[in-house]
């Protein structure tokens, strides 16, 4: 039993002076601040003093290369596997694992036995089915099968389109990766998400706007990540994004340099002129393509270096969307939160709301964490 007191409490809309109790994995109640304490018979009970703190859902970083990435330059520029205390001590909760270029070295049975991993050391972890390639390659026979039968899939990806890395898939075959996944999702009660890597290339989101215009499969479906990789690129995801789709921002803890060095539209920007453009902003995440290796290529293609992602670049842009954009700290914080567990189906998870998971962040008043619940264990 934990009971966290005189709290500030961003739900993550804003509930102010609270009282949270939590027994076990569950929060159960949450009330008034000083309305509540602990009978002293309890055993093994925590009382935490939250005055001038603040307390917000567990951070849910929905794109993580959770077994590395890399090898584009060669296997020595393979990236390591994510671990539970590199993504607990930047907040992280929750985490959606997936492959990405390398779909060969690192395949589904690994990162379902990863995932799993993650589980049992106590945060929560889910994953994708397939990498950039298509087909895709599954664990069982088939995408609905993976999604249905294996408890932690929750949809498919990340698959890649407007990329040189990408396996260049038609407008048919992407078509039926969707439509595979939605009915996996159907049946299975799950979101069934697409989980879409945008490149450079000039197709943008052609591929996807097809479908949507031309199937009966409806915008919910996806979740384009990287929207914020170039200008032309995320005047698309604007336009997407005002029709109803859901975006991701990819975070960068070294964007003053990149915004030097190429047209990488600053997360806190990119949401903010979003938020100016009339888009919901519940339908806006931010992930970190943590583990994942960030390639850099020159003019003609050829690999110069690799970076590592860093699943700290989330509260680092949460910190950013208030200090340099004003925007209100509920909305920057929903969207590594209620945002992505909403739009993910991830029950119970992305808010401070009794009866759900007690996944939650302390921070202080300048947002430096100082506290991380996972499960209803501290781990941080």
């Amino acid at each position: 039993m934990k009971l966290i007191q005189n709290i500030d409490v961003y739900a993550p809309d804003h509930l102010g002076k609270k009282d949270v109790l939590i027994i076990h994995d569950k929060i159960v109640k949450i009330a008034d601040a000083g309305s509540l304490s602990i009978p002293s018979y309890f055993p093994e009970s925590e009382q935490i003093d939250g005055t001038n703190l603040i307390l917000t859902p567990g951070f849910i970083d929905c794109h993580v290369h959770v077994l590395g990435g890399g090898g584009e330059g060669g296997f020595a520029n393979r990236t390591p596997e994510a671990t539970m205390e590199g993504l607990t001590k930047f907040g992280v909760t929750t985490v959606v694992g997936c492959l990405g270029t390398d779909g060969i070295g690192r395949d589904m049975c690994a990162l379902v036995a990863k995932t799993k991993g993650l589980n049992e050391q106590g945060i929560s972890a889910y994953c994708y089915t397939g990498s950039y390639q298509v087909p895709v390659r599954t664990l069982t026979d088939s995408i609905p099968k993976d999604i249905m039968m294996i408890q932690e899939i929750i949809g498919t990806g990340e698959i890649a389109i407007s990329d040189h890395r990408s396996s260049q898939p038609t407008f048919e075959e992407f078509t039926r990766v969707a439509a595979d996944t939605r009915l996996g999702g159907v049946l299975s009660g799950k979101a069934g998400i697409i989980n879409v890597h945008l490149g450079d290339g000039s197709r943008g989101m052609e591929l996807i706007n097809r479908v949507i215009d031309e199937t009966e499969i409806p915008a919910s479906q996806f979740l384009p990540t990287h929207v914020n990789r170039n200008e032309a690129l995320f005047c698309q995801a604007i336009e997407y994004a005002l029709k109803g789709g859901a975006v991701d921002f990819t975070g960068n803890e070294d964007i003053d340099y990149w915004e030097t060095i190429c047209d990488e539209v600053r997360v806190c920007k990119g949401i903010k002129r979003m938020l100016n453009a009339g888009v919901n902003p519940n339908r806006i995440t931010i992930s970190s393509d943590g583990q994942g290796s960030l390639p850099i290529y020159n003019k003609k293609g050829e690999f110069q270096g690799m970076g590592v992602g860093q699943s700290s670049c989330l509260l680092k842009e949460v910190k950013e969307c208030v200090s340099m954009e004003n925007i209100p700290l509920e909305i920057a914080l929903s969207t590594i939160t209620s945002n992505p567990a909403d739009i993910l189906h991830l029950n119970k998870k992305g808010r401070v709301q009794e009866g759900y998971d007690a996944d939650l962040c302390i921070l202080d008043k300048n947002l430096q964490l100082i506290k991380v619940i996972a499960r209803g264990k501290s781990v941080y």
